[in-house]
């Protein structure tokens, strides 16, 4: 069990239950037992109620839902029963989740080139390299290659050209900023790794949303963090938890907050600036560095061009310790492997010598491709990608309904993927069945710090528009034969793809 956990007041849990809407049958001529304990339990495998979280005690929770105590009692030791509850006599209980509850699978490492075109894959989230900028950027960049060959190529902090293109486009986006407080990196995952190696350590608590970005999220695992997740608010759209968050901050006083305000991974919630400043301000006043993952900033393809977005969260608090990292992968081409962290000039500093002990820069080619990309093209560039993951977006909310109407997801304004509840389906199971069909699924309790999530799955919108309903329909044979049991035949199992 965590050694820091939310309680939950019964006006809050009341709240919550409110919003908790089981299928009809599950409902119909129900005990009223049943009915609690099942909302109690849709909570948690949604990722609302925290697994840890202290539930109130059974008198409170009767008075304010104005229930019996026997009621409650017997929904509580129902949900000890099935292995969402755990008690301790004068201690309480706590939300939790049954043992043997199915791993995730690994579905968000990309296919192999030999299975390309067989396999659908719904498990990475990459866009394509636009075309024919990155040619012509490649191009440009083999012929100023020349002047960085006579070196020993090394850059710790980046290629001078490159790390002034990033902070033009941080002061083009409301974030006045100078290359000494840009620090390149291989990959954004680099840049992150490399920012909880120097300033998370073992033992730390790091609060983190629930959902959030897998990798991210397993990372600070093997750094030995201990994950605070905080949940989501869903209604009426995704949105940051303030209250939660301000009870995380002061209460369990972690070392950092790891956020995506930008287009979340993998909800596509754009967090708006007056919920920007408020996390802020509770961050500065616990002490707790905010580290803001903006990789996904750019991919805004359902705002309207007229609408600002809101500035970058360093912007917004320049008193709070506030360090970015950002990428060219989300909007450019992950192949490029160009990240960046965006911070004080003396942090940076530090962080560049911290890198070479594990990684001495870079590569340079790259680093001149990304720049010319990030130059002149990057509207037409940037134009071009978010048409073609606003295609798809549009073919996706038009297949799912059609042909998977007990599922549902929350119309993001941006972002990689679509955030899925799968109408009480296990997203893990989905992924092992689809293992053997040809179809590589993201299981939702990837995304959870700690395995929620289960009856979700992420699609990524990078997936060409041609081949939604394809997909779907493949994706709802597959639902299909996973919620009645069903065993896959010889004939389902990895076709190639009609697209």
């Amino acid at each position: 069990m965590a050694d820091w956990h939310t309680t939950v007041t019964p006006p809050a849990l009341a709240r919550l239950l409110a919003t908790a809407r089981l299928p009809e049958p599950a409902t119909a001529r129900r005990p009223a037992y049943r009915t609690l304990a099942g909302q109690i339990r849709l909570l948690v495998t949604e990722g609302r109620l925290p697994v840890g979280a202290r539930l109130p005690a059974e008198r409170e929770l009767a008075t304010a839902l104005e229930l019996s105590r026997t009621t409650v009692a017997t929904a509580y030791e129902t949900l000890r029963g099935d292995g969402y509850l755990l008690s301790r006599r004068g201690a309480g209980s706590w939300t939790a989740l049954p043992e043997g509850a199915p791993p995730p699978g690994d579905a968000l490492r990309p296919v192999p080139p030999d299975e390309q075109g067989r396999i659908l894959d719904l498990g990475v989230a990459a866009l394509p390299a636009p075309q024919p900028w990155t040619g012509q950027a490649a191009a440009r960049a083999v012929e100023l290659l020349p002047q960085y060959a006579a070196g020993h190529g090394h850059y710790p902090t980046g290629v001078p050209v490159l790390r002034e293109a990033v902070a033009r486009r941080y002061t083009e986006r409301g974030l006045p900023t100078a290359p000494d407080q840009i620090l390149i990196t291989t990959g954004a995952m680099g840049g992150l790794h490399l920012v909880q190696r120097v300033l998370v350590g073992r033992g730390d608590r790091v609060a983190v949303e629930a959902p959030s970005y897998a990798h991210t999220l397993q990372a600070l695992r093997i750094t030995g963090a201990r994950l605070v997740p905080v949940p989501y608010e869903y209604a009426p759209q995704p949105r940051w938890d303030l209250e939660e968050w301000q009870r995380v901050l002061r209460g369990a006083a972690p070392k950092m907050a790891y956020v995506i305000p930008d287009f979340h991974n993998p909800t596509g919630t754009l967090i708006d600036e007056e919920q920007r400043r408020e996390l802020l301000a509770a961050a500065r006043a616990a002490g707790s560095i905010v580290l803001a993952d903006e990789t996904t900033a750019e991919l805004g393809w359902g705002v309207p061009e007229s609408t600002p977005l809101p500035r970058p969260m360093a912007a917004l608090d320049r008193s709070a310790q506030v360090i970015t990292v950002g990428s060219a992968g989300k909007l450019l081409w992950g192949g490029l492997r160009i990240g960046w962290v965006r911070a004080a000039p003396a942090l940076v500093r530090r962080l560049a010598g911290e890198r070479v002990y594990g990684d001495s820069g870079t590569p340079v080619l790259d680093q001149l491709i990304a720049a010319e990309l990030l130059g002149e093209p990057l509207p037409d560039v940037r134009a071009h990608q978010l048409d073609r993951l606003r295609a798809t977006a549009h073919a996706f909310a038009a297949a799912l309904p059609e042909h998977l109407p007990d599922w549902s997801f929350p119309a993001p304004p941006g972002g990689l993927a679509l955030w899925v509840s799968t109408g009480g389906l296990s997203g893990a199971a989905l992924a092992r069945a689809g293992e053997h069909a040809g179809i590589r699924i993201a299981a939702g309790n990837r995304f959870g710090a700690d395995g929620a999530f289960e009856h979700h799955i992420r699609i990524p919108l990078t997936v060409p528009a041609p081949a939604v309903p394809a997909a779907v329909e493949r994706l709802a044979a597959l639902a299909a034969r996973a919620a009645t049991g069903g065993r896959l035949g010889a004939a389902d199992e990895a076709q190639p793809l009609a697209i």
